[in-house]
């Protein structure tokens, strides 16, 4: 009976560890590509850990998003990234246990979550800046206007490592011995 609380123990610790080092290499990810504008690897390393260590994936992104704060202070983005990220590793969690391996399919959730980020961040600025006035539609469109660029450097970048890169990468992580 001893022995068996151990390996559970043991088995915790491995959990929160690798939970941490996940968290950990969105963080440093996220910085290593802040100079280049708007090509991201969150949203690829958010999807593999959702896909490879399902709702553990979703906790790392939730710590990821409980330490940007910390590195960068508060903004309007806080409340979009506790929305997005989680829901990226989320989906791809689901598509995993839906049994979904078909490389285009995957980029196909991974282009559509993009989209949607931006007009969540839009709508989250515009509602947390402007309010729901009688303007609320105007300010969204004028400021999702304004970021489309950005919006589609992102797109593309999903469009094309997701298809390459996703199911590649997913297979590496899931032959690294991380299993508690």
């Amino acid at each position: 009976m001893v022995t068996g609380k151990r390996v559970d123990n043991k088995r915790a610790v491995f959990l929160l560890v690798r939970t941490a080092l996940c968290a950990a290499t969105l963080t440093a990810g996220k910085f290593v590509l802040s100079a280049v504008p708007n090509v991201e690897i969150v949203t690829l390393l958010c999807a593999l850990y959702g896909y490879v260590f399902g709702w553990w994936g979703v906790l790392s992104a939730v710590i990821f998003v409980g330490m940007e704060p910390l590195l960068y202070g508060f903004g309007t983005w806080f409340v979009s990234y506790l929305l997005y990220w989680p829901l990226v590793c989320a989906v791809f969690a689901l598509l995993k246990k839906g049994g979904v391996q078909n490389r285009f399919l995957l980029g196909f959730f991974a282009v559509l979550l993009t989209l949607y980020f931006g007009a969540l961040t839009t709508f989250v600025d515009i509602a947390l800046l402007v309010g729901f006035r009688d303007n609320f539609f105007s300010a969204f469109r004028v400021k999702y206007l304004a970021g489309v660029a950005f919006y589609l450097t992102e797109i593309v970048t999903n469009a094309v490592v997701f298809p390459l890169l996703f199911l590649p990468c997913a297979r590496a992580i899931e032959k690294i011995p991380l299993r508690g």
